[in-house]
């Protein structure tokens, strides 16, 4: 009878959790329905709006397209994230819409990196040649922020506010000392004494070639930065420097006095200004349009019919893995497919290869490398980079026709290193566990996490590396038609910039997506196309069960650890970090 009354409570127990997860779910499915029905909504855009940019979100090349990969669990709350595509879209759109009358650039905070802001500060330029103003308010502003608020007609602050420039830093953890404490040992062979991704766990501080890889590209980005808010701000570099190293920028008055802001105002003062600069008078507030109605208004078709002939986007997005990869990876099955589907479209006339990587896996590079190779044959290929395009980043778009890059884009960091983790003394000494192993071959056990490589095996490891550093070097040289030679000269795993990449021959052109595209309409001779954006996006639904099973636990612990949060993932990524790998330098933070 005991066990009757187990097996029926365990029952009702199996059946309670089901209906909850069932509950979640169908919370979830509601949601998203409801929200795709808000997006269907038409929305109607008054005489006189200023277009307002929040972005306050997470920035990433390309939005999902479906509503319920936008719906963070638990909080089932929409639009985690923002594409960048869809900005550069909205721009642009604002610029040609004759009821929108400005911008109004609402920031505090910005989480972008340097290249995707430029990039959206470009198209805020090419705004302003409509005639349209743009006005940039902060309650604060940092460093990125400001970069891109620079480019505003007029700048205001809070009169309480800080105006955060700093200058840039790269800060590297590392981890031997905590690796040896463990009992864990980190096996490493690699090519290219610049080559600086496995430091973190051979060194306790920057080696002299890596600092001197980080000094240049970390210092021609900042003068990068400092040129462009001169120019804007009419506020020579020299000053500007000046003012950053004394930290005098802190104070608003300051800043006022110096000219890198117009006026000290509350948000209140300058709905004002917004409602006169876009000529409402008597009005209590301005007709402001958020980003999230807007993105509802379609663009204006400037063709009737369907368009037959296309240029296809394809999304290289995150670290480049074998297999069909997580949303935000770059799974190398599923890249293959996408690209041998826009190779083989006798519709899509070129292909455009937006990267924003670090590289990752050898293998799972070349298999898309090879794919992009066969497209270049036979269509225009453009390559475009977006924060980074370096390592395996550089590796899959080196057979492109032109490859258009931010000045402040990471590329290069043409190198290759394999690492393998020995955790015998954590086995033996810490936890007292001990193996035996019994074995066909004499190096079955070749990997293994109970033992130390053997100086043979290393020879072994060192031969692929180089093998796969000269397949790096080759498919570069005949890429960019320069010799082996002066791709190994810059090679060597260093990084560098896009001022650096252009002066040496790994960039074409400077630019952003939208460039690339231009670029590749040029080259397939069309003045008139559509665009498809590949890969695929996933099945909704498995990519639902997805973040049930995983946005409840990464939540919990980014709550818990605030802005430690960065630590966990760095340590939580060397799992990743097993076999060959191209890959930019590990826990590079440039802010």
């Amino acid at each position: 009878m005991g066990n009757f009354f187990k097996y029926v409570l365990a029952s009702m127990l199996g059946t309670l959790v089901v209906l909850i997860i069932f509950f979640f779910i169908s919370m979830l499915m509601i949601s998203a329905f409801v929200s795709l029905a808000k997006q269907d909504k038409v929305v109607e855009i008054k005489n006189n709006s200023v277009f307002t940019l929040t972005l306050d979100k997470p920035i990433k090349d390309r939005k999902p397209s479906m509503p319920f990969l936008n719906i963070g669990f638990p909080s089932l709350r929409p639009e985690t994230f923002i594409g960048l595509n869809d900005i550069l879209d909205n721009i642009e759109k604002a610029k040609k819409d004759p009821k929108i009358k400005g911008i109004f650039l609402d920031l505090s905070s910005l989480q972008a990196g340097i290249g995707t802001i430029d990039e959206i500060r470009n198209a805020l330029i090419d705004f302003r040649e409509s005639g349209k103003f743009i006005i940039s308010y902060g309650d604060f502003y940092l460093q990125p922020t400001y970069y891109l608020a620079s480019v505003a007609d007029e700048i205001y602050i809070n009169p309480e506010g800080i105006l955060f420039l700093k200058g840039l830093r790269v800060e590297l953890m590392f981890f031997t000392e905590t690796f040896k404490k463990l009992g864990i040992e980190p096996q490493v062979v690699r090519h290219g004494e610049f080559k600086s991704a496995v430091e973190p766990f051979t060194e306790k501080s920057m080696s002299d070639e890596n600092r001197l890889q980080v000094k240049a590209f970390m210092g021609s980005i900042w003068q990068y930065m400092v040129d462009n808010i001169s120019k804007e701000r009419n506020v020579e570099p020299e000053k500007i420097n000046k003012l950053v190293d004394r930290l005098e920028l802190w104070n608003t008055l300051t800043a006022l006095e110096e000219n890198m802001v117009d006026s000290l105002v509350y948000r209140d003062q300058v709905y004002e200004i917004l409602m006169r600069k876009s000529g409402l008078t008597g009005k209590k507030k301005p007709s402001l349009v958020s980003y999230s109605d807007y993105n509802k208004v379609p663009k204006a078709r400037e063709q009737k019919g369907l368009i037959r002939q296309k240029i296809a986007v394809i999304y290289a997005e995150g670290d480049i893995v074998p297999g069909e990869g997580e949303p935000d990876e770059v799974g190398a099955d599923k890249f293959v497919k996408a690209i041998s589907e826009a190779r083989q479209d006798s519709n899509i006339r070129a292909i455009v290869l937006r990267v924003n990587s670090p590289g990752g896996f050898s293998i799972a590079a070349e298999m898309i490398w090879r794919e992009i190779d066969l497209a270049a044959r036979i269509k225009p290929v453009i390559a475009s980079m977006g924060d980074l395009a370096a390592s395996g980043g550089y590796y899959i778009l080196a057979s492109a026709d032109t490859i258009v890059a931010s000045p402040v884009t990471l590329t290069g960091s043409i190198g290759v290193f394999g690492i393998w983790w020995s955790a015998k003394e954590l086995y033996n000494k810490k936890l007292g566990i001990t193996s035996d192993v019994e074995m066909t071959n004499t190096y079955a056990d070749f990997g293994t996490t109970f033992r130390s490589f053997t100086p043979y095996e290393r020879i072994i490891i060192q031969q692929s590396i180089d093998k796969t550093y000269d397949t790096f070097v080759d498919h570069v040289s005949k890429g960019r038609k320069l010799s082996y030679n002066e791709v190994d000269k810059i090679g060597e795993g260093r990084v560098w910039s896009g001022i650096n990449g252009l002066d040496i021959g790994l960039v074409d052109v400077f630019g952003g997506l939208k460039e690339a595209i231009r670029i590749a309409a040029e080259k397939a001779g069309l003045e008139s196309y559509r665009i498809v954006n590949l890969p695929r996006q996933e099945d909704p639904f498995e990519v639902l069960m997805k973040e049930i099973m995983g946005e409840m636990k990464v939540k919990a612990v980014r709550k818990e650890l605030g802005e430690d949060f960065k630590y966990y993932e760095l340590l939580n990524d060397t799992r990743k970090l097993r076999g060959i790998q191209t890959r930019l330098p590990f826990t590079l933070d440039i802010q």
